[in-house]
């Protein structure tokens, strides 16, 4: 008795410690699961037909990443902006890559309101061509709004220079008219495109380590439980033991 009670609190402590960890593996398979179906939307959505255009005011976000969908309006080169960011040379689909910027145009539908479009990308100190002048079309895949986090740099708005594609920031910095979509858009590739800004560099990779996470935690229960039978057991064993010894002697 003496043994399991002294058992008793680092019992307690593996069974918390288990179910935490426990929780923790079934988390990571439930992202795994989250990010199959990410995978999976990002591999089919640009090849769906394009939303229509008020879409981008008015349908839901979630379900317009990564559709493709085509404005007609004007650039505002004047507002343009960068927003840093490296593009390894293994993710790049053209020839630049490396540290650089998005270059952030706004663009002023024909039927109002404007949208933030990333026009591509650009290395850094390289020079890049202006938007087209007048009105044009335009394609692209819908992506969601970038939010700073406690992470991210101040932007630096007097140098036309972002740390993240913020909507918010950028369209006060520059003043934008309203309304301002509450996505952005990136840029298609095009033949006759200009070769920078880069176009058509969606990231469209994700890492998918949450299977090895979940093992990871799964196994870190397994191995605290066998820790702790062979904590226990010698223990169990000397009192048995003794416990034995001591009938016998009466």
């Amino acid at each position: 008795m003496r043994s399991l009670r002294r058992l008793l609190v680092p019992g307690v402590l593996v069974v918390v410690a288990v179910a935490i960890l426990v929780s923790l593996g079934n988390w990571q398979l439930r992202r795994l699961a989250w990010k199959e179906d990410l995978i999976a939307q990002v591999a089919e959505r640009p090849s769906l037909p394009p939303v229509p255009e008020d879409a981008i005011f008015t349908g839901d976000i979630a379900d317009l990443h990564y559709r493709r969908i085509e404005l007609s309006g004007h650039y505002l080169p004047e507002k343009e902006v960068r927003v840093f960011t490296s593009l390894p040379l293994g993710d790049a689909r053209g020839p630049a890559s490396g540290p650089g910027a998005w270059i952030m145009t706004p663009f002023a539908l024909d039927a109002g309101g404007t949208v933030l479009v990333n026009r591509g990308f650009v290395p850094d100190r390289a020079e890049w061509a202006p938007p087209p002048e007048g009105t044009v079309e335009i394609s692209g895949l819908i992506r969601p709004d970038d939010p700073p986090t406690w992470l991210t740099p101040d932007n630096k708005p007097g140098e036309d220079l972002f740390f993240s594609r913020s909507i918010a920031a950028i369209s006060a910095a520059k003043d934008l008219a309203g309304p301002v979509a509450p996505m952005t858009l990136d840029l298609l590739a095009s033949p006759d495109g200009p070769a920078l800004p880069q176009a058509g560099e969606t990231r469209m990779s994700f890492p998918n380590d949450h299977l090895q996470y979940a093992l990871t935690w799964y196994g870190l229960a397994i191995a605290l439980v066998a820790v702790f039978l062979m904590f226990a057991a010698p223990r169990l064993r000397g009192e048995r033991a003794e416990n034995d010894m001591q009938s016998g002697l009466r």
